[in-house]
Formats: structure tokens, C-alpha cells, sequence
């Protein structure tokens, strides 16, 4: 209990003025518990097939769809500015209720795989694995005879879709799909065709989220009836984020992720005290569209936005984070040195 103070006179002695320690921008940098650097950066990117195209998201200002030969292009770019790793989702030509094309070795993910590590080798290249991208009906699995999602026949596709990033070169998969047993048995697959080196970096705790809409405009992934609360977590479910994150430790993960962020900074900050792993925050494209669409309408400052919200998973416990701010971050950290 702080002791009652006499009431303060003008010019009269205290001992402590937090405030000194907020007069000048120096002394903030100097004494910030948090800071977010360009090593906690990943930039997602959306390949498609083609060539030369570079189509902008209209929900997603500044982010686009890119065939093969420009997305190892913006790559390059993305690693000139010291950014460590991109995550890659594909959109492929085709799609049919077997998400044929997420194995397909000439599928826009695989040839962006190898696209990339040509252009930076240096560059992490990670790959979202998920059915939801490449199936017609949008759903992150395959589906039984009664419509329903068969966990185990829709784990086994995800196996052999780690595989065939794996032969491209792939430094870590990252499956999305939140079914029951995936890390495990991507991660058996993986060691017995002797890709004991590729990473998996899970989305253990992935919410059934409203902030995914610009996203699945982006790859055309929204269900086409349904939706996925079947397999993705209830927003009100905290102690269930442990439970997914220690199973997917336990079958081998070698990074987690909570998805989203900005809503979800409890959860991750008790995924962070439960694992001994790093644990990724993954700020989605719906808290990057609410920034860009409100900042376009003059109502918020949109870097000060978006530095806070890096800056607000790095004090949840973020070890890294994926979002679509990267780029520009990257570049305004830069100029800050």
C-alpha cells in the first residue's frame, strides 16, 4: 500500500516522477520493456499460377496475388530489407473436392519454394499447409459421404502435401488445418523420407475468427456452406489453447502459433508460460484491413496503429509475428537507426 502524500506544492521535492523517464523520445527508447525488430518479422505472400501477375487484394490494400516469377522477386525484397522468413499461401488453378493441387509437385506453392530459395537463399521460406485453399468447397478438410470432415483421411493429404513442399526445398511447413493429430504424423512422414531438417511450425491455437474475411477473399477459400467451428477453437476457450499447444509440442512441433492476435493476446501470453518452445503471434488480415480502411478515412494514424499492435504482441509474448504490416515495418525500423 503506497503511504498518503502530503498535497504537492509547486516547485516542491518528490522522489518519485515516473515521468522522468517519458520527457524525451531518447529516454522512452532507452527504458522500453518491449521492442519489435525486423527479426520478429514474417511476411505472408499469396502465390498464383501464371505469369506476370500482380493483382491487389481490394480488401487487402497493398497486398497482392502473385505468380511465381514476381513472388521470388517481391521476396528478394523482402529479405533486402532484413526480414527473416515469408510465409507462402498458394491459389491454384484448379480446385476439387481431394485438393488434388496442394500435392501437385508443379503446384504455385512448390514452384514458389523453389523460386524463392534461388533468388534468397538466406530466407526462411515457410508454407502454410491446408486443404481450405485448394478444396471447392472451401472446407480445411476432406469430406465423408455425409459432408462431414474426415479428420484422419484429411490428416494423410496433409502428410503428403509437407512432403511435396519438403522436396522443393521447403525450410518449414506450417499446417493450418487444426485437425486432430497433424503435426504427428506430418512429422513421421517427414523423418522417414529423411527430411529430419525441415521445421514444423503449428497453428496450435487457431479460433474460428471473424477477422479472417479479407483473407478468404484473398485465396477464394470461404465455405461454400457451413463453416468451421468444428474444428477451429470457440472464441470464450482459453484453457483449451494449453491443451492444443502441448499436444502439438508433445507430436513434435517445432514452433506454435496463435491465431489471431489482437484479440487473443490473453490466450498467447498463457501459450507462452505453458510451452518451452517459440511461440509466434500471427496478426491477421482483418486487423490489418480495419487499420488500412480507418487510416484511409483519416480516422487513425496508421503506422503509430500498427506499431502498437506489433509492439502489443511482442509484450504478450510473441517471439515473432507474422503480419501483413512486415514490409513497412521492416522499412521504419530501419529509419529509426
Amino acid at each position: 500500500m503506497i503511504a498518503s502524500q502530503p498535497p504537492i506544492r509547486r516547485g516542491s521535492p518528490l522522489a518519485v516522477r515516473p515521468r522522468r523517464l517519458r520527457l524525451t523520445k531518447t529516454i522512452r527508447r532507452l527504458v522500453a520493456e518491449h521492442k519489435v525488430a525486423v527479426d520478429d518479422l514474417v511476411e505472408p505472400l499469396f502465390v498464383v499460377s501464371g505469369r506476370a501477375v500482380r493483382d491487389e487484394i481490394w480488401s487487402m490494400p497493398g497486398v497482392y496475388r502473385q505468380s511465381v516469377d514476381r513472388i521470388a522477386e517481391d521476396a528478394k525484397a523482402a529479405a533486402n530489407v532484413g526480414i527473416p522468413a515469408v510465409l507462402l499461401f498458394g491459389i491454384p488453378a484448379d480446385k476439387n473436392e481431394e485438393a488434388t493441387s496442394l500435392c501437385d509437385p508443379k503446384g504455385p506453392v512448390q514452384q514458389a519454394i523453389a523460386a524463392i530459395k534461388a533468388a534468397a537463399p538466406d530466407l526462411l521460406v515457410i508454407a502454410d499447409l491446408c486443404a481450405c485453399e485448394y478444396t471447392s468447397h472451401g472446407h480445411c478438410g476432406l469430406l465423408n459421404r455425409d459432408g462431414k470432415i474426415d479428420n484422419d483421411r484429411s490428416v494423410e493429404l496433409l502428410a503428403r502435401g509437407a512432403l511435396s513442399y519438403a522436396n522443393c526445398g521447403v525450410d518449414i511447413v506450417a499446417p493450418s488445418d487444426m485437425m486432430d493429430g497433424r503435426v504427428g504424423a506430418i512429422r513421421r512422414a517427414l523423418d522417414a523420407a529423411a527430411f529430419t531438417h525441415t521445421g514444423i511450425l503449428s497453428y496450435a491455437v487457431k479460433y474460428a475468427s471473424a477477422f479472417y474475411g479479407p483473407f478468404r477473399e484473398a485465396v477464394d477459400s470461404a465455405p461454400q456452406f457451413g463453416d468451421r467451428r468444428t474444428h477451429q477453437m470457440d472464441a470464450p476457450n482459453a484453457r483449451e489453447a494449453i491443451k492444443e499447444a502441448l499436444l502439438d509440442v508433445a507430436e513434435g512441433a517445432d514452433m506454435v502459433m496463435v491465431k489471431p492476435a489482437l484479440s487473443y493476446l490473453d490466450v498467447l501470453q498463457r501459450v507462452k508460460a505453458a510451452v518451452q518452445l517459440p511461440v509466434a503471434a500471427y496478426s491477421v488480415s482483418g486487423e490489418y484491413a480495419m487499420i488500412k480502411a480507418a487510416a484511409a478515412r483519416g480516422w487513425i494514424n496508421e503506422e503509430q496503429a500498427a506499431d502498437e499492435l506489433l509492439v502489443s504482441c511482442k509484450r504478450a509474448g510473441a517471439d515473432f509475428i507474422v503480419t501483413y504490416f512486415a514490409r513497412a515495418a521492416a522499412q521504419r525500423i530501419a529509419n529509426r537507426r
